[in-house]
């Protein structure tokens, strides 16, 4: 069984930064893409930054040029390094795995809080 385990979230101050970590267990890590994902309260889930097959990082319009999104196959962990944080960030950030062949996360982990105040 495919287990995704954030960590990372907390309070900070606009301009703040923050860096997220999630850890797979139970999967061959390399064979999986992974993505963050995140969910203000009255808001729907989106997608904020993926690493494709190929490697390719993709991130939305509104964290490009202050996320990052990185890989650790030796540790089997995800990361997302935010920096310049914004009020607008504040929301519960998820990790999710599929296999690299398919387009649908079947793989969600718990989520982790980031607030960011004004």
């Amino acid at each position: 069984q495919v287990q995704l385990v954030e960590s990372g979230g907390g309070s900070v101050q606009a301009e703040g930064s923050l860096r997220l970590s999630c850890a797979v267990s139970g999967a061959t890590y390399s064979s999986y893409c992974m993505g963050w994902f995140r969910q203000a309260p009255g808001k729907e889930r989106e997608g904020v930054a993926r690493i494709t097959s190929a490697g390719r990082r993709i991130y939305a319009d509104s964290v490009k040029g202050r996320f990052t999104v990185s890989n650790d196959n030796a540790k089997n962990t995800l990361y997302l390094q935010m920096n310049s944080l914004k009020p607008e960030d504040t929301a519960m950030y998820y990790c999710a795995a599929r296999l690299c062949g398919s387009v649908t996360y079947n793989y969600w982990g718990q989520g982790t809080q980031v607030t960011v105040s004004s």
